[in-house]
């Protein structure tokens, strides 16, 4: 495997909490997808903390891909497009759906993806691969 590209970013909880204040939490329902809605939900029911924090490295593990393969937030590369989920032993994984699903494909771009989260802050690192013979970049 060859690097496509790197992403990172890191979120400031509080603005996190903030902004789901203001949009009285239709913030979750515009960034989550399907899955990641369903865990948010259920680790906030147990914990509001805990559910903010799930919410911001989401958001983060989100902003770090488009970084890694270099669209920004910019079609196909949308919120809901990407989801951060767990494999049962507890690694993260980028699962992507839709026409992200097909531009990836195209380009044989899959990924690594790592967050984690402390009190105040939310950070990720996404590594974009492709084959060592991929096609180019376009």
């Amino acid at each position: 495997m060859a690097i496509y590209g790197i992403g990172t970013d890191v979120v400031q909880v509080s603005r996190v909490a903030a902004v789901m204040e203001r949009t009285k939490g239709r913030f979750a329902e515009k960034v989550l997808g399907p899955d990641e809605l369903r865990v948010y939900h259920a680790r906030r029911a147990r914990s509001e903390v805990r559910g903010l924090a799930f919410l911001a490295t989401r958001f983060s593990a989100k902003e770090a891909f488009s970084k890694a393969i270099g669209l920004g937030m910019r079609w196909p590369m949308t919120w809901r497009a990407l989801q951060t989920l767990n494999e049962p032993s507890g690694k993260p994984v980028c699962v992507a759906s839709g026409e992200l699903a097909e531009w990836l494909a195209q380009r044989g771009i899959t990924s690594q993806v790592t967050v984690s989260d402390e009190r105040d802050y939310a950070v990720s690192f996404v590594i974009a691969e492709v084959p060592e013979c991929a096609p180019d970049r376009s």
